[in-house]
């Protein structure tokens, strides 16, 4: 396979892909213009779901299907997982609504057990991601090696990076992360001439955020970000569980939780009536046989109106509210100033969450934009900008928490201000808090509470080396820098001596080089054992096809016994290889050639 170039630039191609936690989609910049590529099933999003069975890897529709006959090996919501604490009080919560097995990493990071097999989040990503790569090689018919992937805005850095080596794993150079709002407002703002102020509402299966734009001549400002990184779609669903669940068992007598394949037939109908009423007024779900207990056959049946659907969830998707007037709050705007609402996420599609929307902002939202695809588009032009393909746009982003460390008494001391825009580097003088002090160990946050606790610990600094001084008179410097992909880097000096320091960064998550390197290596034994089941299949539809051909030859023909029966040998040979799976080129043409021999012969 070879390098794909760009005939009129010599510039390789560069995919965007929105990473998501129901579904993925990616694009590509065809004449300036983003595609969305189908997959090979004809689908323009995949969803994301990984089924581990033995030693083969399934991803996208085949795995999803496999949800219900095999739950506690099929891994979906793994977004959700990705740069996050297994004792994250969100994570401990999520984990309980899992059929699959979680577990603590030796770095704390919460991983996956599937068939005494372990995985990172960060892996799973890569199985999904190297799905992404393989459609858009085979629409392209070329090797990709570079991408463009989205992220939700309010992902901490640790989410960032974690899904950075999701992209190393599957082979993919991640020249940027792009925030999803973003991306959406890129998308649905390229061949917009005026100018203006957005609002980017994006409900996705996993997160919210809400983005605040100026669209101003090709640039495009981020003037505050908000959100929640859990809640989603998959909150909806589970309390349509939840309910379902609790009638049932309250009707029955019975606990419907301890049958992992009947709670995931009453997730995926909950999935269904969520899709269902966002256009009929009403809907019932039906699930046959949904508890077997002793030979009794129990079965479950709630109709739902859409008004008695959304008295359920409302109160969840309210929860969007409140970060909607913080991100306007942040970015000094007011709500006659947003001139369009773009909605991302295939839950905008529900109609409750349409008139939150309208009544938040004032102003019907805009429903010209696919919400599943905006996001992928967005990064594809990303693609092109980075690429030089698109000119005159320029994308000015923003960091979503503030970015600091913690000082004496456990305060935490801002350095970098949230909303504060990428790329930077800002730096702030601090001095040590106990006599002759030789080394000063500076721990990283990012958050908005004022004690250092309270916000999402990054890692930590050792500087080493620091000349022994009575105390208040060192002064260290240290520096936050931010890259493009929003991803930081911390550093210290020591001023007194005029020299910069060494610095030690002891990372308190994500994946050891080492690690990355082994599931490279796993990803390309898995390719292997791809290639071979795709070899046998097409085998074994090329047996099927002589088979088929050769008992109706049989059954239409005047053939005499003799020839009847080396006829039904040749078959009988060929369906016992389909049969043990064992297949051999050169035996399946040679007994292809003796059929076409003797059905010549007559």
């Amino acid at each position: 396979m070879t390098s794909s170039l760009n005939v009129s630039s010599g510039i390789q191609k560069i995919i965007g892909i929105d990473l998501g936690t129901t579904n993925s989609c990616v694009s590509v910049l065809e004449n300036n213009i983003p595609i969305v590529i189908e997959n090979s099933e004809g689908n323009r999003t995949t969803p994301s779901v990984v089924s581990v069975k033995r030693d083969e890897i399934f991803v996208g529709e085949h795995a999803k299907k496999m949800l219900l006959t095999n739950p506690t090996s099929t891994i979906f919501g793994s977004k959700r997982l990705i740069g996050r604490k297994f004792m994250d009080n969100e994570i401990q919560k999520y984990i309980k609504s899992l059929p699959y097995s979680t577990f603590s990493h030796v770095n704390g990071d919460v991983w996956i057990n599937i068939e005494d097999k372990k995985f990172s989040p960060s892996q799973i990503g890569a199985f999904i991601l190297s799905k992404m790569k393989e459609t858009a090689e085979k629409y392209l018919n070329t090797k990709i090696t570079k991408s463009v992937i989205t992220v939700p805005a309010y992902f901490n850095d640790k989410q960032r990076q974690a899904t950075k080596d999701a992209g190393a794993i599957a082979g993919l150079d991640v020249i940027r992360i792009i925030n999803e709002p973003t991306a959406a407002a890129l998308s649905y703002g390229l061949d917009k001439s005026e100018n203006g102020i957005v609002a980017v509402y994006d409900l996705g299966g996993g997160t919210f955020d809400i983005s605040i734009l100026e669209l101003k001549n090709g640039i495009f400002e981020v003037k505050s970000t908000n959100g929640d990184t859990n809640l989603g779609g998959e909150d909806i669903d589970n309390e349509i569980v939840t309910y379902l669940v609790d009638n049932f068992n309250k009707k029955n007598n019975v606990d419907l939780r301890t049958d992992k394949i009947g709670m995931q037939r009453i997730k995926e109908a909950a999935e269904n009536l969520k899709k269902e009423l966002s256009v009929k007024k009403s809907s019932v779900v039906r699930i046959p046989f949904a508890f077997i207990d002793n030979n009794n056959s129990l079965h479950l049946e709630e109709e739902f109106t859409r008004s008695k659907y959304e008295n359920i969830v409302e109160n969840i998707l309210r929860k969007t509210v409140e970060p909607c007037k913080k991100a306007l709050r942040d970015a000094k705007v007011e709500l006659g100033d947003i001139k369009h609402v773009i909605l991302v996420g295939g839950m905008t599609r529900m109609p409750l969450v349409r008139k939150i929307v309208k009544e938040t902002f004032g102003i019907e939202p805009i429903s010209s934009v696919n919400p599943d695809e905006v996001v992928a588009k967005g990064a594809a032009i990303q693609a092109g900008v980075l690429k030089g393909e698109i000119k005159n746009v320029l994308l000015l982003d923003v960091v979503p928490l503030s970015l600091g460390i913690e000082t004496v008494g456990g305060i935490f001391s801002k350095i970098v201000n949230r909303n504060t825009t990428t790329p930077f580097k800002v730096s702030q003088i601090f001095t040590t808090s106990e006599d002759n002090q030789d080394e000063v160990d500076i721990k990283i946050y990012q958050g908005e509470r004022p004690l250092a606790f309270h916000n999402k610990y990054l890692g930590n600094i050792k500087l080493k080396d620091i000349k022994p001084l009575p105390k208040g008179v060192p002064r260290i410097e240290v520096i936050f820098e931010a890259d493009s992909n929003g991803i930081y880097k911390i550093t210290a000096k020591d001023q007194i001596d005029n020299k910069e320091q060494s610095m030690e960064i002891i990372p308190n998550g994500g994946l050891t080089e080492q690690e990355i390197d082994r599931m490279i290596n796993e990803s390309e034994q898995l390719k292997t054992a791809d290639l071979e089941r795709k070899k046998n299949i097409e085998f074994k539809n090329e047996i099927e096809n002589i088979v088929k051909t050769t008992e109706n030859f049989i059954t239409n023909s005047v053939l005499d016994s003799k020839k009847v029966s080396e006829l039904n040998n040749s078959v009988n040979l060929l369906k016992k290889m389909n049969l043990e799976e064992k297949y051999e080129k050169k035996e399946i043409n040679e007994i292809e050639n003796k059929i076409i021999k003797l059905i010549k012969s007559n």
